[in-house]
């Protein structure tokens, strides 16, 4: 076999690979519970399962202090409702939820997040995190609030969220992490989970991974697995350099953790979901209000020719038929000199320098000389073009498909339990943080009674073939092009038009990519191996996509799914959880009723009665 650095030197390329290459050898770790991803909810997971006194490891491709959509920062804690200065009922704020969506909601997830996502804010103040203006920087402006230092977000109505200084929370928790004796693997990508006796559907007793820099094999043995992978960002748009819908959906999202689930028999669900992706050359929703998010709707939006834009209810569809009039001239810009000093403050320097998607702008605006009392910003909105109709997000509107859970969000096999993106119908930070503390929890109560766990040595060499496989090629097609084969069937056969007989090709179409693809993939080096084996994760859940999408046979208003062989839209029979998952190697469907958790406050009570929370019902 040609190495890497064998054909770096025979090609005359440079440099060398950095690292120390370490194919075929393999690292065995133990432990009690095993964390797989480190981003916020990982996180979360590995501290509240330490701190009862069991040993963890936490994996996470690539480094835990900065690492996840929300490793950057954010700029809010979003919905939470037992918060004093927002005082909504945490429980009626979580049917709310559920009822908004239709019913396709993780009702589970939601109340957890209701009733102790506000315990999880102050637990992170305690570690370290910065949730309120204690030197008073901001006082003055919308929302402070003089006796406790909060700043609560006042363009929502009624109020849900609060302003955090976002940008130092994960290295906070990752150092928390640390002080509990956490081992953490960074730049260790996990492949697949181990079920005892090989078998699928069986007891989840560890999992798989590659480091992605030298290559190293590594096996993982624990009482229980929580998986806390990203979701997926590109599964319809073929340019890797376009591979999430913003800068916090990178090319890691590749729905590693639903791969493996799904591999290892567990059930999914909502994965039909999708919606329409927007790409944009600017960030239009986090830049200028009116369009999205709430924090930002106090930056005024002037025209051309410095007339004041009027967008009621984000209705850019009117200001669209105005600019056709001739009524407003292209392109707008976000006034940031005509705010009050205090607004332009908080919103430039901490709204959009905390959050995750924009931080890395404002400090290179900053660098370059820009001065938000002096400039305006260009907006994107209606110049940048529309987004191709085929071109889709299993993300929109945050409800993508995810694990089957239940009350302590154990997923349908024993031993594997999942949080954060890994939940289907996710929210954002507080969500992740929120049901990754509690699947921490829960995970070590269950490990207390669980037998020691057996490791398939079969199921782990199988494994690592496959892992290695493109490393074992010089030449043939590499990873993007892979990538770009995936995407290009989905928009051709699970786009905008959707019937039986595109699926069914769909389908077909991935089988051959699979078939005849796939062993001509190589790698020559371990982060193109890397990327190798997320398109694999990809191909496999472009395919889970595909088997929920036939087995829905309705259109669906809150699912964003429409058929045309199948046009009526939610029809009282098909108002259910379609699921999906692989038995013996074939494709089983099910369903689940909406509301399969029964009541939500009853239910959260009894399986948490030693609880101790803000919030007491």
């Amino acid at each position: 076999m040609t190495t890497w650095q064998e054909l770096q030197k025979r090609e005359g390329r440079a440099p060398e690979w950095p690292y120390p290459i370490r194919y075929e050898k393999e690292q065995a770790i133990e432990t009690d519970i095993l964390v797989l991803g480190g981003g916020i909810a990982g996180c979360w997971a590995a501290i509240s399962a330490a701190r009862k006194g069991v040993k963890v490891a936490l994996v996470e491709k690539s480094a835990t202090v900065r690492s996840g959509a929300g490793g950057p920062g954010c700029d809010n804690w979003c919905d939470v409702p037992a918060h004093p200065l927002i005082n909504i009922n945490p429980d009626k704020w979580a049917q709310g939820r559920v009822d908004a969506a239709g019913g396709y909601a993780c009702g589970i997830a939601r109340q957890i997040q209701g009733r102790e996502d506000y315990d999880t804010l102050l637990e992170l103040e305690k570690m370290g995190g910065k949730i309120r203006d204690y030197d008073g920087e901001y006082r003055g402006c919308l929302g402070y609030d003089e006796k406790t230092r909060f700043v609560v977000v006042t363009g929502l109505s009624p109020i849900k969220e609060v302003l955090v200084w976002g940008t130092t929370f994960k290295p906070v928790i990752k150092k928390e992490c640390e002080r509990l004796g956490v081992k953490i693997y960074d730049r260790v990508m996990a492949t697949s989970l181990l079920t005892e006796g090989g078998i699928q559907g069986a007891r989840v007793v560890g999992a798989t991974g590659v480091n992605n820099r030298t290559g190293q094999f590594m096996v993982f043995k624990a009482k229980a697995t929580i998986l806390c992978t990203a979701g997926v960002g590109s599964v319809w748009v073929f340019n890797t350099e376009l591979a999430g819908i913003s800068t916090f959906r990178s090319r890691t999202a590749s729905g590693d953790g639903a791969a493996m689930a799904w591999k290892a028999g567990a059930e999914l669900t909502m994965m039909e979901k999708s919606g329409m992706l927007r790409l944009g050359t600017g960030y239009k929703h986090k830049w200028y209000g009116g369009a999205g998010d709430a924090s930002y709707r106090n930056v005024p939006l002037v025209d051309a020719n410095g007339k004041a834009l009027q967008v009621q209810n984000g209705r850019w569809d009117l200001i669209r038929e105005s600019v056709l009039k001739g009524e407003y001239a292209l392109p707008f810009y976000g006034d940031f000199p005509a705010m009050p000093e205090i607004e332009r403050k908080i919103t430039w320097g901490m709204m959009l320098g905390e959050e995750s998607t924009t931080s890395a702008l404002v400090k290179m605006f900053n660098q370059a000389g820009f001065d938000p009392a002096r400039d305006m910003l260009q907006n994107y909105q209606l110049i940048e073009g529309s987004t191709p109709a085929h071109w889709r997000s299993v993300d929109a509107g945050g409800m993508r498909g995810g694990m089957v859970i239940g009350w302590d969000l154990k997923t349908t096999l024993e031993g594997l339990y999942a949080a954060g993106e890994q939940l289907y119908a996710p929210g954002d930070h507080s969500f992740a943080a929120a049901t990754g503390r509690y699947a921490g929890r829960k995970a070590a109560d269950y490990i207390r009674q669980a037998s020691e766990p057996v490791i398939s040595s079969e199921q782990a060499a199988a494994e690592k073939a496959r892992v290695y496989a493109p490393i074992k090629r010089s030449d043939g097609i590499e990873w993007k092009e892979l990538h770009a084969g995936i995407a290009r069937a989905m928009q051709y056969f699970c786009g905008e038009y959707r019937t039986e007989k595109l699926f069914q090709m769909g389908l077909e179409s991935l089988q051959d990519i699979e078939e005849s693809w796939v062993p001509r993939l190589y790698a020559l080096d371990p982060h193109k191996l890397m990327r190798s084996l997320e398109d694999l994760s990809i191909l496999t859940y472009a395919q889970i996509i595909l088997h929920a999408s036939l087995a829905r046979k309705a259109s669906s208003r809150f699912l964003d799914f429409h058929r045309i062989d199948y046009p009526e839209v939610d029809p009282p029979e098909w108002r259910k959880f379609i699921t999906v998952k692989q038995e013996n190697g074939k494709v089983k469907t099910g369903e689940l009723p909406l509301g399969y958790w029964g009541n939500l406050v009853e239910n959260y009570e009894t399986r948490n009665r030693d609880y101790q929370g803000v919030y007491q019902g």
